[in-house]
């Protein structure tokens, strides 16, 4: 019977960023102060807030939602994180249909949860909030890709709409989580 090796553990010391630079997913090494490093800080906080609000959420729709929203980020993040010269190393981009997807979830969003045109003070519920958090992180993120758009870093004609229209996703989402917590009063 042949033995089974462990899986070899990734390496998370590296100590090659100690001196304030980091790698893209290239060779290219930049400052941590780069604007695509900036973007993808904010992209990573969005994953991180929208895994919190999918813990809240086990083994639901708006749970399995939220993990797919997720994957979409990871495809943003290897989109932002590699140089232009290089995206043919990507098995996925952010595309049109990509975008189409969200356009579709947001319409069925849209039809399960009327969303009055006011402003909203977040914090009905903790489900609810950290969703409009990770919406509030996704506009923030946004807006450093725009940057990385202008300094001509990476292409916007799809990862610009696909970031906006998640944030509409996750506000219509936050919405939908507020009204479950009314019926249920």
């Amino acid at each position: 019977m042949p033995t089974r090796t462990a899986p070899r553990s990734a390496r998370v010391a590296t100590r090659t960023g100690d001196g304030g630079d980091t790698s893209l997913f290239s060779a290219d090494r930049v400052r941590k102060t780069d604007p695509r490093i900036e973007a993808l800080g904010a992209l990573d906080e969005a994953q991180a807030v929208l895994g919190v609000a999918r813990s809240l959420a086990p083994k639901s729709t708006l749970g399995r939602e939220l993990l797919e929203l997720q994957r979409g980020l990871y495809v943003a993040m290897a989109e932002v994180a590699t140089p232009r010269a290089d995206l043919g190393r990507l098995k996925e981009r952010i595309d049109r249909p990509a975008i189409a997807r969200l356009d579709h979830l947001l319409e069925a969003l849209k039809k399960r949860t009327p969303v009055a045109g006011r402003f909203v003070v977040p914090g009905e519920n903790r489900y609810s909030a950290t969703v409009d958090h990770a919406r509030t992180v996704v506009r923030r993120a946004e807006r450093h890709v725009v940057a990385c758009v202008d300094a001509g870093y990476v292409s916007g004609e799809d990862l610009l709409p696909w970031l906006n229209r998640l944030s509409d996703v996750l506000f219509v989402l936050a919405r939908s989580a507020e009204r479950r917590t009314a019926k249920t009063r």
